[in-house]
């Protein structure tokens, strides 16, 4: 998608989606905090959804992410207060940076569901340190055997390099198309 200028509401786009998966606990240690973060990672207790909603929005409006509006409000809240869902926020200077879920619903295999920073957060090395901690926080979980994330080519140009780089591999693709619901422009970054 890069070097396209951009697209209106009601055009469709095609894409490409990857599913990756991470067979064991990686081999690194907890990473060093980032130089020059002051702030903490937090997991929510039954986040409210409309913060879910403002994280969801604020890390993937540049990456065409609107399937959660699709979906209600009680789904959210439900899967939200489950206690094998967690919601993560990285807080610094007092504002949420970027975030990410992890999803132990399924027992042996746990889903990053959702990760990214917003954009003024990138390119200041969160985002390895925050994908390293998903990464250790999901194996943290007894009983854990397999760690499965995706990504597409509507995300961050970087985003699958960064999951393989961190220990994933991809085990399938899927082409697919979708209308737009809002204006998009791809992400150059």
């Amino acid at each position: 998608m890069t070097g396209q200028t951009g697209h209106k509401a009601g055009d469709e786009v095609s894409y490409t989606i990857t599913y990756l998966e991470m067979g064991s606990r990686p081999t690194y240690g907890w990473p060093p905090t980032p130089a020059g973060m002051t702030g903490a990672l937090l997991r929510a207790e039954r986040p409210p959804v409309w913060y879910f909603r403002a994280l969801y929005d604020a890390v993937g409006r540049d990456y065409a992410w609107t399937d959660l509006h699709e979906r209600e409000e009680t789904e959210i809240s439900d899967w939200l207060g489950d206690p094998d869902v967690g919601l993560y926020s990285l807080i610094d200077h007092g504002w949420p940076h970027g975030f990410f879920v992890l999803d132990w619903r399924a027992g042996a295999t746990c889903d990053l569901c959702y990760f990214g920073l917003v954009p003024q957060a990138v390119g200041r090395g969160f985002g390895s340190w925050m994908l390293r901690t998903a990464i250790l926080t999901a194996w943290a979980r007894e009983g854990v055997k397999m760690l499965q994330v995706n990504t597409c080519t509507l995300d961050h140009p970087r985003a699958l390099a960064q999951y393989q780089k961190h220990g994933f591999a991809p085990v399938r693709q899927e082409h697919r198309s979708r209308v737009l619901t809002r204006n998009w422009s791809p992400a150059q970054n």
